[in-house]
């Protein structure tokens, strides 16, 4: 029997909050509106990047269209920036290296990372 530990990457094995605070700032300020600290968006991130850009944005400019518009300036500028600060949580390291050297292999994807035995 095969064992699988799946871990998705994004807030699970990389703290990525400042590089997405970064880029919804970029497009934010691209566009006029204002911008918020990094730790403003640790309430903002869950339900997807959409639902972030929707709660980044003041609350009476909150629509499908300013979402889309915030979403193409962010997507290129991610693209481009999605590892200027993001780094594993402390012990992930050792943690993937432990499951490792216990026999197990890595398989990874996008955005998530499996290792099964």
């Amino acid at each position: 029997m095969k064992k699988l530990v799946i871990f998705d990457l994004d807030g699970t094995l990389l703290n990525t909050i400042a590089d997405l605070a970064a880029a919804t700032n970029q497009a934010l300020q691209y566009y006029g509106y204002p911008t918020h600290s990094t730790d403003d968006y640790r309430f903002f991130v869950g339900n997807g990047i959409n639902k972030l850009f929707e709660r980044a944005l003041p609350e009476n400019e909150r629509s499908e269209e300013n979402i889309l518009k915030i979403r193409s300036q962010f997507v290129p500028y991610y693209d481009k920036h999605n590892a200027d600060f993001s780094r594993p949580y402390p012990g992930i390291a050792a943690l993937l290296l432990a499951l490792q050297n216990d026999g197990r292999k890595k398989e990874g994807q996008k955005k998530i990372f499996a290792i099964y035995r």
